[in-house]
């Protein structure tokens, strides 16, 4: 009997002349998503990847100079287009491509795709994310709203209880039918983005398959979910009508209301200082101190006492290494401590804000949801936090090769302008490159979407469970 409520629920989907034509809208502008969306990452990534390429080779042939000349040359660190990004471009729009290092100052990471778009364009652009976490979830209100009223309106439902048939296993049925419309919408989408996984892809990220079920498994949670709640809303309305309007009502709530006003809570709680308090701040701890009492010159005059002491001299002069490196590289230091800690106190709380959107994922799924799979595509404030931070460390460590060179070689009776370096030097700056991070990383990270997406369908189970029976009494 079960059974056959389920192929029921498929002929009545299969048959509807509406759902027809949403259904292959929504699959036609999902097979658009990925094809349009891979092509894109892929000349993203190719462009990203030539122009790192290009801006190393013109660091290795620069022209012979002084190696704190190099130092203000600098190099570029682009960020690498995530593989599964075609699927979910998240934040990558807004948080730049690449970043200019050079020496004294940590740079932002500046281009995003936002500064070149137009302003209907920042609405959001046409992803397999934006499908999967907004229209199909309309396509299944549209294809459960009336699964039960229907019924009641045709005067069946009683003839079906009548006939033994538990209205918990009417519902189950009811659940089941519909979810397997659904997800045979979703997997020639699963197939078609698998295919576009290539050999290149696994060589970018060795977990981009594993990144990649978790992506498919955490939306077909999200679908089963929707199902499940048009299914008892549909359950308990009055009429069609009623549960078309509830479901609606929920649907532009948790999928349009909400997000904007978890946005607008954030930014309330915790505001972000403008760009410009950002660098008045880190200027006067440069000058002052961190804690405003330990200016620069005191810090000099203190570094130079301690290197006299250290090599036995009376004078930088008779220093048997170049005074001016240990300078520049202590300053180097100090002032990577000043970034550090106002870089730190940015990072908090745009974390407090994340933080906040996770935590609202318990009260609407559609938030947990648009969280994880930012995470798994790589596409998340994090994995842009942790691009930086590994810019930012490339950016030292050659700075502090070209500071140590002239420390080292650079002797005090050789003019700055007569010291130069050249190829030697440059070759011994390996070229930048960012790791991605594991899966097992991304999940600990996001293990209060993962909860609140279970406990939701947990929930919605029990409501089942314990609901269903009661129906007709409620329905009668």
């Amino acid at each position: 009997m079960l059974k056959l409520i389920i192929l029921k629920e498929i002929r009545s989907s299969v048959r509807d002349v509406r759902l027809q034509v949403s259904a292959a809208l929504i699959l036609i502008l999902m097979i658009s998503a990925v094809l349009v969306g891979k092509e894109g990452q892929r000349k993203i990534k190719e462009e990203r990847e030539a122009m790192q390429s290009q801006m190393y080779d013109q660091w290795l042939n620069q022209d012979n100079k002084h190696p704190h000349s190099a130092a203000h040359y600098g190099q570029f660190a682009f960020k690498p287009k995530s593989v599964l990004s075609f699927l979910d471009v998240g934040l990558d729009n807004y948080t730049g491509v690449s970043v200019f290092l050079e020496a004294h100052k940590q740079n932002e990471i500046l281009f995003s795709g936002a500064q070149d778009s137009n302003t209907m364009s920042r609405f959001g652009e046409l992803t397999s994310a934006l499908i999967f976490q907004l229209l199909m979830p309309l396509l299944i209100v549209f294809l459960t709203y009336n699964t039960f009223t229907k019924e009641r309106e045709e005067s069946t439902l009683k003839m079906l209880h009548a006939q033994g048939l538990s209205l918990k296993k009417l519902f189950l049925g009811k659940v089941l039918g519909n979810y397997i419309m659904v997800i045979a919408l979703f997997i020639p989408i699963i197939i078609l983005a698998y295919l576009s996984l290539d050999e290149q892809s696994a060589s970018i990220d060795q977990a981009v398959g594993i990144k990649f079920i978790g992506l498919m498994i955490v939306y077909a949670a999200y679908f089963l979910l929707f199902v499940l709640l048009a299914v008892l809303v549909s359950a308990f309305s009055k009429n069609s009508g009623f549960a078309l309007l509830s479901l609606l009502g929920v649907w532009i709530i948790a999928c349009i209301i909400l997000p904007k006003a978890a946005t607008n809570m954030a930014d309330k709680l915790y505001p972000t200082p403008s760009q410009f308090e950002f660098r008045k701040v880190i200027k006067k701890k440069v000058k002052n101190g961190i804690d405003g009492h330990n200016p620069s010159d005191k810090r000099l005059a203190s570094l130079k006492q301690e290197v006299l002491n250290e090599y036995g001299v009376a004078s930088i002069e008779e220093l048997p290494v170049n005074w001016s490196g240990i300078a520049m590289q202590a300053g180097e230091e100090y002032t990577d401590q000043v970034y550090d800690k106002e870089f730190s106190n940015i990072e908090a709380i745009f974390q407090k804000q994340n933080r906040l959107s996770e935590w609202l994922g318990f009260i609407n799924p559609y938030l947990a949801i648009r969280n994880l799979s930012m995470a798994l595509a790589g596409t998340d404030f994090k994995h842009h936090v942790l691009f930086a931070k590994s810019a930012e460390n490339y950016r030292r460590a050659f700075i502090k090769k070209m500071n140590k060179d002239m420390e080292i070689n650079h002797k005090p009776d050789i003019a700055y302008a007569d010291y130069k370096v050249g190829d030697e030097m440059w070759g011994q700056v390996e070229p930048f490159s960012y790791s991605l991070p594991s899966t097992a990383t991304i999940l600990v990270g996001q293990w209060r979407g993962i909860i609140a997406i279970l406990l939701w369908l947990g929930a919605l189970t029990c409501l089942f469970l314990f609901f269903s029976n009661k129906i007709p009494k409620i329905q009668s």
